[in-house]
């Protein structure tokens, strides 16, 4: 039990790596807000939670919409009181796009879903922390495209970037306050995200296969154990870093 009686905000709960550490935070005493933009699967999973004796919450939230962050914020603390864990895990693709044929309404809809809103739910939770003075933890999904050039098209890539930079800032600025920010870089996971690389672009996925070899892939537990850790009290010392999951994939 290590995160008995923590509460956790997970968004992209609903499925893969998040549906993952919903689940395991639950078995491990957390009471967890399972959020994600899937009504069916929000109800399902917090079902499921429910079912094995874990407490959890569902809150149906676009992050990419300031509004219903600030629902999921206050409808978090309506019910549990309090905020102890945050995940930001949401998160999409771009089909490879690179920058010469990137239009603005996809750089925008990535960046709104991979990187404003874990800066607009990261800003909530450090004021909750620092007004409550709660020892908090933020974790953000990253990706091996936030740590290398060819792993995605040009705004999956500078969003992931822009992430681990925001994990970095967060946790050298707050580390006093006893506030931690760490990131996890996953590589090849078994998850529905890639179901949303209906179109590659051609020059991107050539871009992303030459040099890199043959993607390990995961599974979403790999990844959950990792936030176990990074989320208890285990990781207390650590702070401001990034842990690759990627079966050494990035190794090469």
């Amino acid at each position: 039990m290590k995160l008995k009686n923590k509460v956790a905000i997970i968004t992209g709960a609903a499925s893969g790596m998040g549906e993952a550490t919903a689940k395991l935070f639950a078995k491990e005493g957390a009471k967890v807000v399972v959020s994600d933009i899937n009504v069916e699967n929000v109800n399902r999973v917090v079902e499921e939670i429910k079912s094995l004796g874990g407490n959890a919450l569902g809150v149906v939230c676009d992050v990419g919409i300031q509004e219903q962050i600030m629902n999921l914020v206050e409808k978090t603390l309506e019910t549990y009181n309090k905020i102890d864990i945050l995940m930001n895990n949401a998160g999409i693709m771009d089909n490879f796009y690179p920058v010469g044929d990137l239009d603005e309404e996809l750089w925008d809809k990535v960046m709104n879903v991979n990187l404003k809103g874990p800066y607009l739910l990261s800003k909530e939770a450090v004021r909750y922390f620092l007004n409550h003075e709660v020892e908090g933890v933020i974790i953000n999904v990253a990706s091996v495209g936030g740590l290398f050039g060819a792993r995605g098209g040009a705004s999956y890539v500078a969003s992931k970037h822009g992430l681990i930079g925001l994990t970095k800032n967060i946790a050298s600025t707050y580390k006093e306050y006893n506030i931690r920010c760490n990131a996890i870089a996953p590589g090849g996971v078994k998850t529905g995200i890639g179901s949303t690389i209906n179109t590659p672009h051609r020059i991107g996925a050539v871009a992303l296969a030459k040099g890199t070899g043959q993607t390990p892939m995961g599974e979403p537990e790999d990844v959950a154990y990792t936030a176990l850790y990074l989320a208890s009290d285990d990781s207390r010392f650590t702070n401001g870093t990034v842990i690759t999951v990627d079966g050494g994939w990035t190794s090469i």
